[in-house]
């Protein structure tokens, strides 16, 4: 088990410095990032200034190792459009961004889990084909419509909820509801599938054969083995739903970290795009090392040692 972990946090540590790296290449995709931000009015005079001003004229190794010195502390320099520290601007909506995807997660889970241990439990039933819609509706609805058809009907029609910001705790229905849907079908299905697979295995018949509680065979035995696999794949969506929430802020005028990151592509603002960027890929990294991790100490195999 100690090989295992310390080969999944290399991999972690390179798939880190990964993605630093492409976060910072990221200011030169369009070019010279000079020209960039002095924008089509700009002039040559304008652009070297610029370019002396941020060091762009250094060699890139250079300008790489300030940039991820820098942010290691918190640094990620000055925005261009607010002028002001861009930590300061992404402290200021990161809590909205990290309160949308944790509700939306909780939401997803606490729908998928239960959904899919029932559609388990009797395949090709009701609940099962049920289920089957609502996954395949799940991943075939672009979220964006759905966050529009959601504003016209809950918002517009019949006023229920607010449409846009999030000022009251009212203002999370939506898009939380919105968000959630797209990670249900993921969840639900390898929840079933792992529940299907445990059920047929010989311990279980063994427990029903003594006559325990069908309640604590499937929560106690058959749930505990089965949500090892779903353990790995709640990382993955709780970094899908923080990291894509962008279509979400912007549909809704939510303002967290999403909607600034477009916000600021369009005002070319080059050093907020990085950092968010840079945060949202190390927090999917972050939690998707965590959920191996702890899947390798929860699972007896690694616990005894066989690789």
């Amino acid at each position: 088990m100690l090989s295992f972990l310390l080969r999944r946090l290399v991999v972690a540590l390179g798939v880190a410095v990964a993605v630093s790296a492409l976060s910072f290449a990221l200011i030169f995709l369009t070019g010279d990032p000079a020209i960039a931000i002095a924008g089509s009015g700009g002039s040559a005079d304008d652009a070297e200034a610029i370019r002396l001003a941020y060091g762009f004229d250094r060699p890139i190794v250079v300008q790489y190792a300030d940039w991820i010195g820098s942010a290691l502390t918190g640094d990620f320099g000055q925005s261009i459009y607010f002028n002001i520290p861009v930590s300061e601007i992404i402290g200021n909506r990161i809590p909205v961004t990290l309160t949308l995807g944790m509700l939306a997660f909780a939401t997803a889970l606490a729908i998928a889990l239960p959904l899919g241990v029932a559609a388990a439990m009797r395949p090709n039933g009701f609940i099962d084909r049920f289920a089957l819609v609502l996954a395949v509706s799940g991943q075939a609805v672009p979220s964006f419509w759905l966050g529009l058809m959601a504003i016209v009907v809950f918002g517009v029609w019949y006023g229920l909820v607010p449409i846009s910001g999030t000022d009251t705790w009212q203002g999370y229905i939506l898009p939380v509801l919105v968000l959630a849907y797209s990670a249900i079908p993921e969840l639900m299905r390898i929840t079933r599938s792992g529940m299907i697979e445990v059920l047929n295995t010989d311990y279980i018949r063994s427990a029903q054969a003594k006559g325990l509680p069908t309640g604590r065979v499937i929560l106690v035995h058959a749930l505990r083995n089965a949500v090892l696999p779903l353990i790995s794949l709640s990382a993955v969506q709780l970094g899908i739903l923080l990291s894509g929430s962008i279509v979400i802020e912007s549909v809704f005028a939510v303002n967290g970290l999403g909607r600034l990151a477009w916000e600021s592509l369009l005002r070319s603002d080059l050093p907020v795009v990085q950092a968010i960027i840079l945060i949202l890929s190390l927090f999917y990294v972050v939690l998707t090392t965590a959920a191996d991790l702890l899947n390798a100490w929860l699972d007896p195999r690694l616990r005894g040692g066989a690789e």
